[in-house]
């Protein structure tokens, strides 16, 4: 009982809210056999401001009207116009993107800050269950594909997105985490949504954010990640889309975009990460990845560990999930080296696609762009004889954007910017760059988060580069440069190890160590900077090199 002797709205029963207002105050306790008190303040109104707040006494959160100015729309021409007058002048539209945007935008950001990062959580889908049920249940206004896995959900994420917008559909694409600016995180018809657009969505859920914390009885608060949550189904409601892009922040079963019902659930090579969360072993972290697998939707999955796969179709049999495996029912037929990408034979669930153009390096983004592919022709039912259009998927690959995934972002020398922040992601990164690129000297700049595995990342890179520069990104979380290096030394020797304090200076240094020989016979030219180890750390490389969020 809360100190008013009410009933405290219960998360796990959504319809406790009813009769609560936006600061949580009850209208009228039906239990009470008295009449409502009529003429009783409106709690909002109160803190609106009362009859002073507002235009025309309405109070800022209130909906009572009291006495004040009211405009005069009507009033004779010679007549001296009120301040609040409407004088048939246009105001001039506010940039979406510009100074004062950002600047709201920043302070968004601050007070989202204030609450649990996504490195730290609570699992359950009560809290965001209860937002999304006082928003009125965006996040079931459309069809979704939901897409977990342990390494390239955005890839898939973005390539999927491309495909359903080439075939003429509004798509709207949730993903996590961003590289330069939060407004990444949800795009609509292929961009992300401007500043204005992300402060308005904030300013909306808001009030519905404080009723959750409110009523959570064990104190957790929604967590930044899970307020974004609701913001993107909020976005994706009010455009509408036709479909939805939703990529799992972490696990599946109970992350926060799990009260979205997929219609198709994406895969994608399950590996280790997380393990505080997700458990020792990649069978663990499949366990809760297979939550997102519904009952009667499509799994379409990426090619895995066999213990893996078994638990995965094991899931899509208890919920009698129809199931697309890769190397079975699609796949990479065909693969070739091409100047700024490669050119791919694909193996859908329709038919064969050829000639395809993907305008990304390595093997795992063929792979990724199979199964991007196929998850797509499951969303529109696609099956023997029943093919994409053939011309509208090259155009969809051929246009595909995936910043920070092997960017190169400057020629000469080349540098390259990969988010590869996992050891299955550093490997292959350095699969790609020995079998795709011929550098002369390759060094790596490299920054990593505390909480990951830096060996395994440092190990899988030691065979491909020749130097490495070891730094911090701007994370609180980035691991301290001294234990970095240390581990460094220990993998790569003294000799092939330099430090620096903060990212651009490392770049610097790698950019000059590969200008330099010894041999002055040797070539300057075929030297490259590889800059990695964090999706942070390759947000703040593309910034230092001038490039805008996409």
């Amino acid at each position: 009982m809360d100190e008013a002797g009410q009933g405290r709205p219960d998360l796990a029963d959504p319809d406790s809210f009813a009769g609560v207002d936006e600061l949580g105050a009850r209208a009228h306790d039906e239990s009470d056999d008295t009449d409502p008190d009529l003429d009783a303040p409106d709690a909002a109104y109160t803190v609106g401001g009362g009859s002073r707040g507002g235009i025309g006494g309405i109070g800022q959160l209130g909906d009572n009207l009291a006495t004040g100015p009211v405009p005069d729309l009507l009033g004779a021409e010679d007549a001296e116009l009120h301040e609040l007058d409407d004088q048939g002048i246009d105001e001039p539209a506010q940039n979406p993107n510009g100074p004062q945007a950002r600047r709201e935008l920043m302070a968004v950001e601050a007070e989202l800050n204030q609450r649990w990062p996504e490195t730290k959580i609570e699992p359950s889908l009560a809290r965001i269950q209860a937002l999304v049920t006082l928003l009125g249940e965006p996040n079931r206004g459309y069809p979704v594909l939901h897409v977990a896995g342990t390494n390239g959900k955005g890839s898939v994420s973005r390539m999927i997105d491309a495909l359903l917008t080439r075939m003429g559909l509004r798509v709207g694409r949730y993903t996590s985490p961003h590289l330069q600016l939060v407004t990444e995180r949800i795009a609509l018809d292929g961009h992300p949504i401007s500043a204005a657009h992300y402060v308005d969505l904030f300013r909306d859920v808001a009030p519905y954010v404080n009723m959750v914390d409110a009523a959570s009885e064990d104190g957790v608060a929604m967590s930044k990640f899970e307020v974004l949550t609701g913001m993107a189904f909020a976005a994706f409601s009010d455009a509408p889309v036709e479909a939805a892009v939703i990529e799992a922040g972490m696990g599946g079963a109970w992350d926060a975009t799990n009260v979205a019902d997929a219609d198709v659930a994406v895969i994608t090579p399950i590996g280790l990460d997380h393990t505080e969360y997700l458990g020792p072993t990649a069978v663990d972290a499949a366990r809760e990845k297979a939550g997102i697998i519904k009952p009667g939707s499509v799994a379409v999955i990426a090619e895995q560990d066999p213990d893996v796969l078994n638990l995965l179709l094991k899931r899509a049999v208890d919920v009698d999930a129809a199931v697309a495996r890769a190397g079975s029912e699609f796949g990479v037929l065909e693969r070739e080296v091409a100047v700024g990408g490669q050119m791919l034979k694909l193996q859908g669930l329709g038919g064969v696609y050829d000639e395809i153009f993907l305008p990304l390096h390595g093997a795992h983004q063929a792979a990724n762009a199979a199964l991007a592919l196929a998850s797509v022709e499951a969303f529109f039912g696609a099956g023997k004889e029943r093919q994409l259009v053939l011309e509208a998927v090259r155009e969809a690959f051929a246009e595909v954007e995936n910043p920070g995934r092997l960017e190169r972002v400057r020629a000469a020398p080349t540098v390259l910017l990969d988010a590869a922040h996992n050891p299955m992601g550093a490997q292959a990164l350095a699969t790609t760059v020995t079998d795709e690129f011929a550098f002369r000297r390759l060094v790596a700049v490299v920054a990593v988060m505390a909480d990951k595995d830096a060996r395994g990342i440092l190990d899988a890179l030691e065979p491909v580069v020749s130097d490495i520069v070891v730094t911090r990104n701007s994370a609180p979380r980035s691991m301290e440069l001294e234990d970095l290096n240390e581990l460094a030394i220990s993998i790569f020797g003294e000799d092939r190890v330099l430090a620096e304090p903060d990212l651009e200076t490392a770049v610097e240094t790698a950019i000059g160590l590969v200008e330099q020989s010894d041999d002055p016979e040797e070539p300057l030219a075929g030297g490259g900077v590889l800059v990695t180890g964090s999706v942070v750390t390759a947000g703040e490389a593309r910034t230092l090199f001038g490039k805008e969020p996409v």
